[in-house]
């Protein structure tokens, strides 16, 4: 399993990063792989919620449940699991005016299919996804430079 790290400085509080991490509506804006919430358990991704979420890798329509391990003080976990599994951990501390955000993201694929699936989110990330996705963080914590 490979992972991959990003690490920001963020316009807002810890806490209003992690309403921003746990809110499903908002997710699929700066996610960095293209999904959809099938469903939620309620309004925020809290800790024990689990939900199923879908979206296109490698061209395929790839279905995954996804727990939240942990959706309080500062940290994010959760892993989605399907043909691969996505380990993701969001950890969020106070900074000048701010927070310093590290995000990491760990895939792995089960059998043939899921293997293929697997290379081709590494690829994703290998590209420069997920700094991506926490530069999207950062736009929708700041609307004024959103709007520019």
């Amino acid at each position: 399993m490979r992972t991959w790290t990003s690490e920001a400085w963020l316009a807002g509080a810890p806490e209003e990063v992690l309403a921003l991490l746990t809110e499903p509506d908002a997710i699929a804006r700066w996610a960095p792989i293209d999904f959809e919430v099938l469903d939620c358990e309620g309004e925020r991704l809290e800790t024990g919620t689990h939900t199923r979420v879908c979206g296109l890798l490698a061209g395929r329509r790839v279905e995954l449940d996804v727990d939240v391990l942990d959706a309080e003080d500062g940290r994010l976990a959760l892993v989605a699991s399907g043909p691969i599994s996505i380990d993701v951990e969001y950890v969020l501390r106070p900074a000048d005016r701010g927070s310093q955000l590290r995000a990491s993201i760990s895939v792995a694929g089960r059998g043939l299919f899921g293997r293929v699936l697997a290379q081709a989110t590494e690829v994703v990330l290998a590209a420069g996804a997920l700094d991506v996705a926490v530069g999207r963080i950062g736009r929708q914590l700041q609307p004024e430079l959103v709007a520019a």
